[in-house]
């Protein structure tokens, strides 16, 4: 049964961290009540809300009082066991439902899904051992990149392979768990797409971002992607073949890589709002988490528009200190800090984003920042 829900009632957010914060903010601006479930005291959604139960994810008791105290549910994040949401159909309303978790959750799963909503993916082959691992390279060659199926970002779960010395490295991730070999794509270009879909069928979809990673971590995204006309139309064909093949409700980041012949292929969804769809706060007249909040709520869709080219640049705990010492030189920042107490290396702690009239000149202003220095 299809629900609509207006400011005024509760929205309950799975997740407390810096995607949950935005979530809420976006509600909030609009009228609603927000309850958060995360077990981390005074996490970053929690500071912006009107209720925090601290629990753990798996607390069927913690998310069936959330369910109780909120209109509708959903989370910022995808490893929630779907089997906790299952159990509790009767008592929470979950219009995103679970089967696009349960796909993305799992590499496997997920490529499954994607070939069947018929768009391209780089060749791969499942691996559960040793001898699995050397028959997968006999046929899909060097390089390759072995990840985990499961519980695997930001690079964690993962070893590339570039010659047989590097199988027996493999090893402690094949004892984890099952993985999956992929062929190694000489790809010019990191794509992302954010789509959003609400109950009614609506769809509403945002520009290709280009994206820049450092370490297997999102560094940088830049909006428009420097990419063709037509590698930005076939970007969004793909972005809306896979939304409607899933009946998406809520935000999905899909994930792209762009090659030397501009063939696009497919690298993983997110079904949630996505670091590289940041940019959209102010470069947006809606924003992905703005557009979320719409779809859960059965609200309909304005087809976002691009104010202003941006860039996004991730702060890292190893750029705090930094970004707070240059604050005061840079009114153009729109600067967002996550409130998050402990400033990590490699942890997200912020963004900010530029609004620009040149791209690459903001990007040279990034680089002679210094703030940023790949290591």
């Amino acid at each position: 049964m299809i629900k609509t829900i207006l400011p005024g009632q509760t929205i309950g957010i799975i997740g407390g961290g810096q995607l949950g914060q935005m979530l809420a903010q976006s509600a909030k601006e609009m009228g609603y009540k927000v309850g958060i479930l995360d077990p981390t005291e005074n996490c970053s959604a929690a500071q912006v809300s009107d209720f925090h139960i601290q629990a753990e994810f798996e607390d069927l008791a913690a998310i069936k009082e959330l369910a109780n105290r909120c209109d509708v549910i959903t989370f910022e994040f995808e490893n929630i066991d779907t089997d906790v949401l299952d159990n509790l159909k009767k008592h929470l309303y979950l219009p995103q439902e679970t089967s696009l978790l349960k796909a993305s959750q799992n590499r496997l799963s997920e490529k499954v899904f994607l070939k069947a909503c018929g768009v391209e993916l780089a060749p791969y082959r499942p691996v559960h051992t040793r001898e699995e691992l050397q028959s997968a390279l006999e046929e899909l060659g060097y390089p390759a990149v072995l990840k985990t199926i499961r519980f695997g970002y930001d690079g964690k779960g993962q070893k590339v392979l570039h010659s047989p010395s590097d199988i027996e490295a493999c090893q402690v991730l094949l004892d984890q768990q099952t993985c999956v070999l992929e062929k190694w794509i000489p790809f010019k270009m990191e794509l992302s797409v954010m789509m959003v879909g609400n109950p009614t069928g609506e769809y509403a979809s945002f520009p290709a971002s280009e994206n820049i990673h450092w370490h297997n971590i999102l560094h940088e995204s830049i909006v428009p992607a420097r990419i063709s006309e037509k590698v930005a139309k076939k970007a969004q064909e793909v972005a809306h073949q896979i939304a409607k093949e899933a009946h998406l409700v809520g935000t999905l980041g899909i994930e792209m890589f762009l090659t030397k012949d501009d063939q696009i292929l497919i690298n993983e969804l997110a079904p949630r709002p996505h670091n590289s769809g940041h940019y959209t706060i102010e470069a947006c007249d809606f924003s992905q988490f703005d557009l979320h909040i719409r779809a859960i709520c059965n609200l309909p869709l304005s087809q976002p528009i691009l104010l202003k080219p941006a860039v996004m640049v991730n702060i890292l705990g190893q750029h705090v200190k930094g970004v707070e010492e240059a604050v005061d030189d840079h009114p153009e920042w729109h600067l967002h800090f996550y409130g998050k107490d402990q400033a990590k290396v490699n942890r997200k702690m912020g963004h900010i984003t530029y609004l620009t009239s040149s791209i690459e000149q903001t990007l040279k202003d990034i680089e002679s920042s210094h703030i940023w220095v790949k290591e």
